[in-house]
């Protein structure tokens, strides 16, 4: 899970963590900082690992946690290349709330389904996604959700695509 240095998303990172503990994953917590990261509501979250240390190989998956801070990886290229590499590996990439703009502009969805947080729908339509409105959009191993709302809906389907 990728969150952000300051300013995650609560819900979006605490709901699916709690359920992807529950499955029995590992997960491994990744941020552009080692220090301790606030979350928007106050939740405290201290990252396992440098986002920039991370490799594909080790991981099933990518989660890209939203929130005001997720901006900071919008156009950074080693969140970027971390999704790619996931990505073209046939690996899970997910993205909630405002997040999957790290998708879109890392181009990988050009001509999927996805969906986003309703501030950010113009930024992932101008990067050639197909905007669907639900809640949650899975197109193969690609998951983007909207927001808080869906954080446990959104965790359910990384969790049924992982088992696939």
């Amino acid at each position: 899970m990728v969150i952000a240095s300051n300013a995650f998303r609560d819900e979006e990172y605490l709901e699916p963590r709690a359920l992807f503990d529950e499955a029995g994953a590992d997960v491994t917590v990744a941020s552009s900082s080692a220090d301790v990261s606030e979350g928007m509501l106050g939740a405290l979250v201290t990252p396992d690992v440098l986002l920039k240390d991370t490799s594909s190989s080790n991981y099933d998956a990518v989660v890209f946690v939203g929130g005001n801070g997720a901006r900071e990886y919008w156009n950074n290229p080693v969140a970027h290349s971390l999704a790619k590499n996931i990505a073209s590996a046939g690996k899970v990439v997910a993205a909630i709330c405002i997040a999957p703009v790290i998708l879109a502009n890392a181009n990988l969805l050009v001509a999927k389904k996805a969906t986003v947080f309703n501030s950010e729908q113009m930024r992932l339509r101008s990067r050639g996604a197909t905007l669907t409105g639900n809640p949650v959009e899975r197109e193969g191993n690609i998951i983007t959700a909207s927001g808080p709302a869906v954080a446990s809906e959104f965790a359910e389907t990384i969790i049924q695509a992982l088992a696939e």
